[in-house]
């Protein structure tokens, strides 16, 4: 058995983005010498997913763990690249936008994305500490992308409050709200947090994996007016992405370690 990661991202035309997946991934650190790929959905031409499916299987890859470096399980995304890769569809009304890929021989583990994981609650703390003068007196509005279908909007929700609930614990601020691009709603939400306690400074958590357009043109633009403090940091270039990968792929290949050994037993006893 020989296993192999493959780490898919979205995929940018800003070299900047690609290169901050690229330098997160290359930091993984395994228990065990495990080839890793880095690979992109769409836009950057000879590295998307076949192709790194291609170069792990031309390295003797058996068993391949499919990561997919995104921040919620809301995201369309996600449920595309599952559906790649025979995954059963989220919605029963919805089919995925990408071709079946072709994996000649490997068994396939689909992992799951960020979510609320702990290690991201904690980073995206230490990217708004310095944003915080008296933490009682200051409310927390968390901002995704977000979905308008149900199913993933659903998705988006929940995985956003659970993630603002954790940041707001370990910052004991006074309150955590969630807003979504896609519906527009980060204005409407911030405006009533405003309305409801103008004593209370509104820290604006951006859940971005890299800076880019949303991050640097979408959120200013969409609250400009209205009173915010915000610095802009997203999950890259923060280590504990690279702790949060490293913990999912330690995890499968315990799993995948404990599917051999058992099987070596059963052999043995035969």
């Amino acid at each position: 058995m020989q296993p192999g990661i493959l780490v898919i991202s979205h995929g940018s035309r800003e070299e900047a983005w690609v290169k901050l997946v690229d330098e997160a991934v290359a930091r993984i650190k395994l228990t065990r010498p495990v080839p890793v790929v880095s690979a992109f959905l769409e836009i950057v031409e000879g590295r998307l997913i076949q192709d790194g499916i291609d170069q792990l299987e031309a390295e003797g890859v058996t068993d391949m763990y499919v990561l997919p470096l995104f921040v919620s399980s809301g995201s369309t995304h996600v449920d595309d690249i599952g559906q790649g890769f025979g995954e059963p569809r989220v919605s029963p009304d919805r089919e995925g936008e990408l071709a079946t890929f072709a994996i000649r021989t490997a068994r396939v583990e689909y992992g799951q994305p960020i979510d609320n994981d702990p290690f991201i609650a904690e980073l995206l703390y230490e990217n708004i500490r310095e944003l915080s003068e008296q933490p009682e007196q200051e409310e927390l509005l968390l901002i995704g992308h977000g979905s308008r279908e149900k199913i993933f909007h659903g998705r988006w929700r929940d995985g956003l409050a659970q993630l603002a609930e954790r940041v707001r614990e370990l910052g004991g601020f006074a309150g955590a709200r969630t807003a979504m691009l896609l519906p527009n709603q980060a204005a409407c939400v911030l405006r009533a947090m405003n309305n409801k306690a103008p004593q209370r400074a509104v820290l604006v958590v951006p859940l971005f994996l890299s800076k880019g357009y949303f991050t640097n043109k979408v959120i200013p633009t969409r609250l400009d007016g209205l009173e915010y403090r915000y610095n802009g940091r997203t999950l890259l270039p923060h280590p504990f992405v690279t702790r949060w990968m490293e913990q999912q792929i330690e995890e499968w290949l315990e799993r995948i370690a404990a599917g051999e050994h058992a099987v070596a037993e059963v052999e043995a006893e035969h």
